[in-house]
């Protein structure tokens, strides 16, 4: 049988160090069931290298540092190296797969020259990126309107939540989108560290906190997963639990502003606590959470909501479509009302261990179900053949 080449580009590029995108990579490849698929990977690099893994062929793109415009040229220089190869290798058929839409005004030159070449342009649309707070006013209409290019020009939208689906056939009716959904993906495995791992022993020990005793959230440092309204609950909570953040502050501005508008650090159950990059111990610090907050506003299916909802017992969710139709009746929702957050922590604490497990096993059985990486995969494959 011919195999089939598939392109993928808008990650930064396997082995998957961090980031969504670059997980999902590093699982479609790794775990690849068809023989007759051949994946193309760019990488985002200080090189023009190219080299194999996990059976993928992976070519480094090389990017200057120029700002928020970075993203954009290096899924340019990756789409063009893309058609340089395919030319070379005289392909007349084969898949670009472009994750996320930054290159709209300039998508339908590349289109025309794909569809001479006999090549499908798949696109998948990720999160409301053009309602994200860290951008300006300016950029946030450049996301709007490459958005809309590249919905208009893919063969194809893969997108990796049912609300996000729905958003995309009602805004771009009239380009008559072709979509599917493919969720993203989790395991629902434990992790392979002890209770009395030295790790994790000096973690808790480094950080002053004690396993089931803290609710914890693990995300980026943006205004958008809604720090501020986790905090300020937190604070009008009458919980004795620490309040665990594993998030990138490094200082920046907007935690300079959450401190003046909150003065958490005057809270001694609030823990900015950094990063943590090792996965095994981020699985147990999760694991041995009494909670999960769970605040992410914008996007499709959120990773770390995955993440939480197969390692944490008890959840307590942003209620928003994105996080509803995940979690489902494996978690507890809240809103942005007062003292609704800080009410459902408190109840959240005198829970029966019974109703708890109850709770937790609906949220792993949803996982087990509907979002593991076997699963996704193979609905991959079955779309890119």
């Amino acid at each position: 049988m011919n195999e089939q080449h598939v392109f993928i580009i808008g990650s930064k590029g396997i082995p998957a160090k961090y980031g969504g995108f670059e997980t999902f990579v590093e699982n479609l490849t790794a775990r690849r069931h068809s023989k007759n698929i051949k994946y193309h990977v760019a990488c985002m690099a200080k090189d023009s290298n190219e080299f194999e893994y996990n059976e993928a062929k992976c070519f480094n793109i090389k990017v200057p540092n120029i700002g928020p415009a970075k993203a954009v040229y290096y899924d340019l220089m990756a789409l063009k190296r893309c058609i340089k190869y395919i030319k070379q290798e005289n392909m007349t058929k084969g898949i670009i797969y472009v994750l996320a839409c930054r290159i709209g005004p300039f998508i339908g030159h590349y289109k025309r020259k794909l569809q001479k070449m006999g090549i499908k342009l798949y696109v998948n649309p990720d999160g409301h990126e053009w309602k994200r707070a860290k951008w300006n006013r300016l950029i946030k209409k450049y996301w709007k309107f490459s958005e809309k290019l590249m919905v208009k020009h893919a063969d194809l939208l893969i997108c990796d939540s049912i609300n996000i689906e729905k958003y995309i056939k009602e805004d771009y009716k009239k380009y008559n989108p072709q979509t599917t959904f493919i969720a993203y993906g989790s395991d629902v495995t434990k992790s392979t560290l002890e209770d009395d791992d030295k790790t994790l022993v000096e973690w808790y020990q480094q950080k002053n906190i004690k396993p089931k005793e803290y609710y914890l959230v693990v995300g980026r440092f943006v205004p958008e997963n809604n720090y501020e309204i986790m905090i300020r609950e937190y604070m009008k909570s009458t919980t004795k639990k620490d309040f665990v953040l594993i998030t990138n502050v490094e200082k920046n501005k907007f935690y300079e502003n959450l401190k003046d508008n909150t003065h958490f650090e005057k809270d001694e159950r609030i823990k900015f606590v950094g990063t943590v990059y090792n996965q095994e111990l981020l699985k147990k610090i999760r694991e041995n959470a009494y909670g999960y907050i769970h605040g992410h506003e914008v996007g499709g299916t959120n990773p770390s909501l995955l993440e939480a909802l197969a390692s944490t017992n008890l959840n307590l969710l942003f209620d928003v479509g994105f996080n509803k139709e995940v979690g489902e009746e494996g978690a507890l929702y809240w809103n942005k009302e007062d003292k609704n957050l800080a009410n459902l922590i408190d109840s959240s604490d005198i829970l029966k261990n019974k109703q708890i497990e109850q709770i937790s096993n609906k949220a792993k059985k949803r996982i087990y179900e509907d979002y593991s990486w076997e699963r996704i995969i193979k609905k991959y494959e079955i779309v890119f053949k």
